[in-house]
């Protein structure tokens, strides 16, 4: 009889327990959809780590451009002033020739020859020099916006990793309201994202 007894109470037990088990997964059934919703802010912030990662090589690839644009504009300014050496001294030669005999005036036309070659190499030299600046002064402006754009999808990246840190927390303590700041970051940083992405 005794052995009923505890037979019964054993039963009771395993179903009492099979009830308080299934009391808590209905009370804590919220917990997968929490799990849920940090798989996909942790997937938004790797996407927007990837987006920040791209903005990262616009920035260095722009900075190298202008980099080879200003040292490619220096060399032309240096053949300019060259350029202009040689035309000074063949204009100084001219002035210094005095034209006795037809010799000297065929070296004088030679001489003048030069200087307007010199003149016209110049300009186009000053022209070559004026494009490449032009180049540098286009890739530092698309580097700066790189940059900005970079640094604002650093933030919203920043927002993810915080929101999926609380989520973490929030399973762990079971406080729904951690779950709500956790979607309130994530949202902020969505639309951070969606504002570098499509609107800047």
């Amino acid at each position: 009889m005794d052995e009923l007894i505890e037979f019964r109470e054993l039963v009771a037990s395993i179903k009492s327990d099979r009830l308080a088990q299934k009391e808590k997964e209905a009370r804590d059934s919220w917990t997968k959809y929490v799990s849920l919703s940090m798989i996909l802010i942790a997937v938004l912030a790797a996407v927007c780590a990837q987006k920040g990662g791209g903005f990262s090589s616009t920035v260095m690839k722009q900075l190298n451009e202008a980099t080879f644009n200003q040292a490619a504009a220096s060399d032309q300014w240096s053949l300019y002033q060259a350029k202009s050496i040689k035309q000074s001294l063949a204009e100084n030669q001219v002035d210094l020739l005095v034209p006795t005999d037809s010799g000297a005036q065929k070296h004088l036309a030679e001489l003048q020859g030069k200087a307007k070659r010199y003149d016209g190499e110049k300009k186009d030299v000053m022209k070559d020099a004026t494009a490449f600046e032009a180049k540098r002064d286009t890739a530092r402006k698309t580097a700066e916006q790189a940059a900005r754009l970079g640094s604002s999808l650093g933030l919203a990246s920043q927002l993810f990793q915080i929101a999926v840190a609380i989520g973490g927390v929030c399973l762990i303590m079971k406080k729904r309201w951690l779950w709500a700041v956790s979607l309130s970051l994530s949202g902020l940083a969505l639309v951070q994202m969606i504002r570098v992405l499509y609107f800047m």
